[in-house]
Parts: C-alpha cells; structure tokens; sequence
C-alpha cells in the first residue's frame, strides 16, 4: 500500500475509534470521521475499508493485534487446573489498553460489543480466530467445564466477559488526564482485584433452586 494511502487509513481508524468509543458504533456519524479524518471526500471510508463495518473490524483488529504478544507469552505457562491463571492472562493485557488513548477506545468500543462475542453458542468471532485469545478462551472453557456443566459454564464466561468489559469501559473515563478520581485504586491493584472478583465468579457454588412450598 502506498504511503500516503497507509497514513490516510490509519488517520481513519483513529478517528473511527475515537467516535465510536464517545459517540457509539451505530450513533457516530460517517462524515464525521471522514472529517476528523482531516478527509474531504465522504467515500473515503468505502475506498479503504469497503464499508463503516469494515472500519470497525479494523478497529477490532487493530487492538486485538496490540495484545496479542502479551497473550501469546502466556500460554506455555497456562494450565486448566489454574483457572486464576488463566483469567489473569486474559485480564492484564486487556487492562494494559487503559495506559492509551489508543487503548481506551478501544475498551470503550468493546465494552459495546460484549454481548455479541457467541461464547454461548461456540461462536468465534472472525476479528480473534487463531489468534492466542482464542486460545486464552479455549482453556478457560475447559477449566470451568471441570467443575460446571457446559451450558452453565458458557453462561458463566459469557457474564464475567461482560462484567470485564464494562468494569474496563467504566474506568476509562475515570482515569481520563486532567479528570483524574482520587477515589480509584491504582492499576495494578485495580487489575488484582478485577481478577479475583472475576476468578470467585467463575467458581462459585452452584445452588439448586429452592423447591416451591405447595
């Protein structure tokens, strides 16, 4: 690709970003980030990426690819009988974005997305196949489904994943410069925490239901 054609797609996926992470993926107007793009004409975004869908998969991809040395790193170190393990290896890179703007757009976007990941249908997501999330999420189904049955487990990771992306959402406007909250935990206790509340989540006890009185 070109370089001029390369810094025009990358200016539109930093603009794309940042409106859809404030303004949100169906509200934020396409001439609008064509603009912020510093972009005139408005086909700019179907010339580089065939569509508004197509820049939000690159977006995605994007910021799953700024994760994906971290994950990888983890993996040989990962077992399913460590369940907090593997929810640690999944939670600290995802964290990481809230050190950039970059980042917490990202977070912001996803955040948005949450509901639509397919964990309870065995779905992938084409924007994380064959990636080392992928991989992260395989084990962590396998490590819950030794203590729960599958539909349970799935709905189990299908919550704490939303649970995750909202805590994350929640916390990059918090930590925003110039609109700090003294209130908030600094980062690394804010993710020790973010992991176990997520890890007891996953393995808590499972009661029956309470038998109707007649």
């Amino acid at each position: 690709m070109p370089r001029d054609a390369s810094a025009t797609r990358d200016r539109l996926i930093r603009a794309g970003a940042r409106l859809f992470a404030a303004e949100g993926i169906d509200a934020a107007r396409t001439r609008d980030i064509v603009a912020l793009a510093g972009q005139g004409n408005d086909s700019a975004i179907t010339y580089h990426f065939g569509s508004r869908a197509g820049l939000l998969d690159a977006i995605l991809r994007a910021g799953v690819q700024r994760m994906e040395p971290a994950r990888a790193a983890t993996l040989p170190t990962l077992h399913p009988a460590d369940l907090h393990g593997i929810v640690a290896a999944i939670v600290e890179p995802t964290a990481a974005e809230l050190r950039t703007p970059e980042g917490r757009d990202f977070l912001r976007i996803t955040a948005q997305l949450a509901g639509r990941a397919g964990i309870r249908g065995h779905h992938v997501p084409p924007v994380i196949a064959g990636t080392a999330l992928t991989r992260q999420l395989d084990l962590l189904q396998t490590a819950c489904r030794t203590r729960l049955p599958e539909p349970r487990a799935l709905e189990r990771i299908a919550v704490a994943i939303a649970f995750l992306t909202a805590a994350l959402a929640d916390r990059t406007g918090r930590i925003e410069p110039g609109h700090p909250d003294p209130t908030l935990l600094d980062h690394d206790a804010f993710v020790t925490d973010l992991t176990a509340m997520l890890t007891a989540a996953l393995q808590a006890p499972v009661h029956a239901p309470a038998t109707p009185r007649p």
